[in-house]
């Protein structure tokens, strides 16, 4: 389940416009209250005979052990009430199953309702909450044109889009040289800030996982079709670490003094819908393979709106070190996500492309996740357990990375300044 059903009972209207607001059927909504009415019939329809067979099985054996002869009348007849019951019981429980399975597929089927402040509507509502930096211009005063990442790529040797479809199709490049060293710098530099200044843990997940862990986390059955199947395994490539790292938790209880957990992972990420062709998907903006640094948080739910804040800040922080101008985007319910509550997204400006690329998506979750995943907390020594709030963020996503660092830092002679903070793991300058 997702969306829990009680929630499900007293907030319905909220769930339904919640729906809406996120372009999802909201008749869902009302199917799902539904199966939950003829189970909860059904269920306590059974309860009651049940109660009625054992006064019968009583009645029965005292008239026995009153003298009564096993095949006499009134013995009979109780207990051909108890096989009409027991009959009855039988169908009764069918429809519980069958009423629970049903619920429990269009549970997972109804989106997570969006934060009362998130604005309603598509990507154009969204709002910008701040910005950072001065955007270069696409033209400098000198009146050179910073030139694309594919091209500057292409004429130092750090991208070789034309060896990837070779070896696997559009969508998965090569990097080279100075391209691959550029990779790994931003990977080591993004592990490293994330552990040893914002504490959090380093996990090296897999880079496959089960049905179970992409159901869990919000994958499947909503981004199925974007996912990668090795289907002789019955296994998904991830397409981020956040399905594995936040699976690692599957089905445990913590106490609260274990929270908050915070992780943060590398990984390949494998998409199978990388956009249509054009401008704003040449080079390395729209890819079907990438790397990725992914922030993932377990909190008590209270603390979990103050969290998001934190590792928003978190990944700004990430572009602040590499010294890139970006702004930070309240995100519209239409453009929020399934299984999000709420989402900032994080835009570095490029100016050879002359666009502002998503580089990072952190959201709350709250429990919608962790319910999937039964993933639970007791709030004191003892106390009943309960569904704890996950939330998650990229610091950073490399590909749109990579491309605006070499657009913001290109030189007139076409070589790349080294940003300060990576200049110890690759040197001054890429090229001439």
């Amino acid at each position: 389940m997702s969306v829990g059903v009680q929630r499900l009972r007293e907030d319905a209207a909220a769930i339904r416009a919640g729906a809406i607001a996120k372009g999802e059927d909201p008749a869902r909504v009302d199917e799902a209250l539904r199966h939950d009415a003829r189970r909860r019939e059904a269920s306590g329809e059974a309860d009651n005979l049940r109660a009625e067979r054992k006064t019968v099985s009583e009645r029965m054996g005292a008239a026995i052990k009153g003298g009564a002869r096993p095949d006499a009348p009134e013995v009979a007849e109780l207990r051909a009430r108890s096989t009409e019951l027991g009959a009855r019981i039988t169908d009764l429980d069918s429809l519980v199953t069958q009423a629970q399975g049903l619920l429990e597929d269009l549970l997972l089927q109804i989106p997570n309702p969006p934060d009362a402040d998130v604005p309603v509507g598509d990507a154009s509502a969204s709002i910008i909450v701040r910005t950072w930096g001065d955007p270069r211009p696409h033209t400098d005063q000198d009146g050179s044109v910073v030139k694309p990442h594919w091209e500057v790529g292409e004429s130092l040797g750090m991208i070789d889009l034309a060896a990837g479809a070779k070896i696997a199709g559009s969508g998965f490049p090569v990097y080279r040289g100075a391209g691959a060293a550029l990779q790994r710098g931003l990977i080591d530099l993004f592990l490293e800030l994330h552990t040893r200044e914002h504490g959090f843990t380093e996990i090296w997940p897999p880079a496959v996982v089960n049905a179970a862990s992409a159901r869990g986390t919000g994958q499947i059955p909503d981004k199925e079709d974007q996912m990668y199947v090795v289907t002789r395994d019955e296994l998904y490539l991830v397409p981020t670490a956040e399905v594995p790292v936040t699976n690692i938790h599957r089905d445990e209880i913590f106490d609260a003094d274990q929270l908050p957990i915070r992780y943060v992972a590398y990984s390949p990420c494998f998409r199978r819908e990388a956009g249509a062709a054009g401008a704003k998907t040449r080079g390395i903006l729209r890819v079907h393979q990438f790397d990725k640094v992914e922030m993932v948080c377990f909190e008590r739910p209270e603390d979990s709106g103050p969290a998001l804040e934190w590792l928003t800040e978190r990944a700004e922080i990430a572009l602040q070190r590499l010294g890139l101008p970006y702004r930070v985007k309240l995100m519209a319910t239409g453009d929020v996500g399934f299984t999000q509550a709420k989402k900032y997204d994080l835009e570095v400006w490029a100016p050879g492309v002359e666009d502002w690329l998503e580089v990072s998506s952190v959201s709350n979750f709250r429990d919608y996740q962790a319910r999937r995943m039964n993933i639970r907390w007791r709030p004191e020594p003892g106390a009943k357990p309960e569904i704890l709030h996950t939330l998650n963020g990229s610091a950073l996503a490399l590909a749109r990375t990579v491309a605006a660092i070499m657009e913001v830092y290109q030189q007139a002679d076409g070589s790349i300044r080294v940003p300060d903070a990576l200049r110890p793991r690759l040197g001054e300058r890429i090229g001439s």
